[in-house]
């Protein structure tokens, strides 16, 4: 009747409302209609993000769960050689080509490398990005970080973490009804406070694939990117399997870094005997911002660990 709930629609409303508050603590339901996760990480340049988390990313990937990758500026300075257009198409290509290998998807704004400012309309593109993709998680640099571009992809992801569910705040694209976890990727900058991982992911099992998708950024891995030069380009390997060897004894290492650095957190997550001997690992800070998860929710956000 017109003014009256009906029984069997006053017992949905309490079902919704208490299936959410268990999410938190037993089973997570991801934002996605298909019960997948779904993950977006924001990268300044076309390249951040793949380094940065590339080798979760496949692991998600591979689980089937939804892993977007967008670089916030399209790397039109980033290469000591050429600039502009060309280049921006450039490191467009080999982000997606890198994106085929992870089984992950790329999107590169169009915003000039060194130029990105947290303005509002920046604020809007990254409430929408958010919300179109219904992330479960949104990671993003630290903002206190040597790249303004980097300072400023952080400050505007964390100027999105509240507004991505009000609903009047671009009321074109639907709100989140859940607030996301947001989450930083490492670094080594320690002030005004250092990187403190909540949890870290073995890596090797994906490690080469990561690899592979190192190589595919051939403008900043094999030639240096800004800070490269015809010198550097023509001294580095050429055949695939050489540089892929190349990029284990270098790349390989920064990996087997964060692993030996937070040796403590690795026995923690994995238990002792097994995280005593991984060798690569990726590491991430919970935002104070958006939802704060537990580590039994973490562990079915992160669903790596047995």
């Amino acid at each position: 009747m017109k003014g009256k709930r009906s029984v069997s629609s006053m017992c949905l409303v309490v079902c919704v409302c208490l299936g959410f508050g268990w999410g938190m603590v037993g089973q997570v339901n991801a934002q996605g209609d298909d019960g997948k996760l779904r993950i977006i990480a924001f990268g300044a340049h076309p390249d951040d993000c793949e380094f940065q988390i590339g080798g979760t990313a496949a692991k998600w990937a591979a689980q089937g769960h939804r892993v977007k990758l967008v670089s916030t500026t399209n790397g039109d300075i980033g290469h000591w050689k050429i600039a502009g257009g060309p280049l921006a198409q450039r490191r467009t290509a080999e982000v997606k080509r890198c994106a085929e290998i992870l089984g992950t998807t790329a999107e590169v704004l169009d915003i000039h490398d060194g130029e990105l400012m947290p303005t509002l309309e920046n604020r809007r593109t990254f409430v929408r990005l958010i919300r179109e993709w219904k992330a479960d998680i949104v990671f993003c640099h630290r903002p206190n970080d040597y790249h303004p571009d980097h300072r400023y992809t952080g400050i505007l992801v964390q100027d999105a973490a509240f507004m991505v569910t009000v609903p009047y705040f671009c009321p074109d694209v639907p709100h989140l009804k859940k607030n996301p976890i947001f989450m930083y990727f490492r670094d080594g900058f320690q002030k005004p406070n250092p990187f403190k991982p909540d949890i870290i992911v073995s890596i090797d099992d994906v490690m080469e694939k990561k690899l592979l998708g190192m190589d595919a950024l051939v403008s900043q891995v094999y030639e240096g990117g800004c800070g490269g030069s015809q010198e550097y380009a023509d001294k580095n390997p050429k055949e695939k399997e050489e540089r892929l060897q190349w990029l284990r004894d270098r790349r390989g290492k920064g990996q087997e870094g964060i692993a030996k650095q937070y040796r403590d957190l690795l026995v923690e997550w994995y238990g002792p005997e097994k995280g005593a001997n991984i060798k690569c690992a990726e590491a991430f800070e919970i935002c104070e911002y958006g939802r704060r998860p537990g580590k039994d929710e973490l562990k079915k956000l992160f669903p790596f660990f047995k």
